[in-house]
């Protein structure tokens, strides 16, 4: 028999798609990227955001040399973080997705760019046992509202199968990276993450970790992610991301 709760959820995702729909016929929404009313993320758009599918590993970010920093030629193996893959390069209409997803909270944008993870997941044929997004600080989620990491990472899930897990979490504030360089990222985050295993959800465990993130530009936030999971006894982990910052068209 249902009870009050059970019955509670369905509803109120019904209630917040019936607000949410008539809100857009108040206010058409706009195309993330060409700004076009009618779509988040209109038909052309999405055909252009196809086009910058990668069809490689992205190169080192710290030497270029292509298979991940775990072939990089200045700090030859990072023993951490193994592979970075990316959808596409950080350019538009990509970098616009992501920056209306993460600072304007159109989350309805997480649907096509989780999307785009999956695809990436099979284009390079990834094998994965937890998908693990890289968490905010719980001040900096309750300021945006959401982790625009675990929007993607639910999405790459429903259509990979992968589970996702929830366990890390970031211990401390940090800078945004952006703002850095260097060393200081490595500062900036160095002992930042935790993580906490429950029995809840899947643990890491001699398990292969793919973590999730919208941009990566160093790899300084992923190996830093990575840490604590090989100290949890974590098999593998590698990174996916949507856009790679430095591969740029």
């Amino acid at each position: 028999m249902p009870t009050p709760f059970s019955c509670a959820s369905p509803l109120l995702a019904t209630l917040k798609t019936l607000g949410r729909e008539g809100l857009d016929l108040l206010f058409p929404p706009r195309c993330a990227s060409c700004q076009q009313p009618g779509h988040v993320l209109c038909p052309r758009c999405q055909a252009r955001l196809q086009a910058q599918a990668l069809p490689t590993l992205p190169p080192c970010p710290l030497c270029t040399q292509r298979g991940g920093p775990n072939a990089c030629l200045l700090y030859p193996p990072r023993g951490h973080i193994h592979d970075i893959y990316a959808f596409g390069p950080y350019a538009d209409p990509l970098r616009s997705c992501i920056k209306t997803l993460k600072y304007d909270g159109e989350t309805r944008l997480a649907e096509h760019l989780g999307a785009l993870l999956a695809q990436t997941y099979q284009r390079f044929q990834l094998e994965a046992d937890v998908l693990l997004p890289v968490p905010l600080h719980p001040a900096r989620q309750r300021l945006r509202g959401f982790n625009q990491a675990l929007l993607l990472a639910r999405v790459c899930s429903r259509l990979t199968g992968v589970p996702v897990n929830e366990e890390l979490i970031r211990q401390r504030p940090t800078q945004a990276q952006v703002s850095l360089t260097g060393r200081s990222r490595q500062q900036n985050v160095m002992g930042a993450f935790l993580y906490v295993s429950t029995a809840a959800t899947p643990g890491v465990a001699n398990r292969k970790i793919l973590i999730i993130d919208d941009v990566c530009t160093t790899g300084t936030t992923l190996d830093a992610c990575a840490r604590p999971l090989f100290a949890a006894g974590a098999h593998s982990v590698t990174g996916l991301v949507l856009a790679s910052a430095w591969h740029r068209t």
